[in-house]
């Protein structure tokens, strides 16, 4: 599946933004069998799970973002979403969106957010 993601930016810290992923090439039925997911990556830093969302909706966070991000997804439009709010330096990273089917994964290209103290 071809995942194109956008709504990357610079905004200061407590500032929100929003994330958007969309399977481009993909069905409606095949889209609703991913789980879907938001990984970031910072300079120097391993890529590391931000948020999942499974096939049924079922929804998981990291530790440092809960209560402050919030994933979604928009089956009918083959999309997912990640809602960032409260946004800290530290969440400066590229932000990537992941599908991932049985063993398969297939990435985005990844959005730039950087947070300014």
């Amino acid at each position: 599946v071809q995942l194109q993601a956008s709504g990357g930016g610079l905004v200061q810290a407590g500032g929100s933004l929003r994330l958007s992923c969309v399977a481009s090439r993909a069905i409606f039925s095949e889209f609703i069998t991913y789980d879907m997911a938001w990984y970031r990556q910072a300079p120097g830093k391993q890529r590391e799970l931000v948020a999942a969302i499974s096939s049924s909706g079922s929804t998981d966070y990291a530790d440092s973002v809960k209560g402050r991000f919030t994933i979604s997804r928009d089956n009918s439009n083959k999309r997912v979403r990640l809602q960032m709010n409260s946004l800290k330096p530290d969440d400066t990273a590229v932000y990537y969106c992941s599908a991932k089917r049985n063993l398969l994964v297939s990435w985005g290209q990844g959005t730039q957010v950087t947070v300014s103290s």
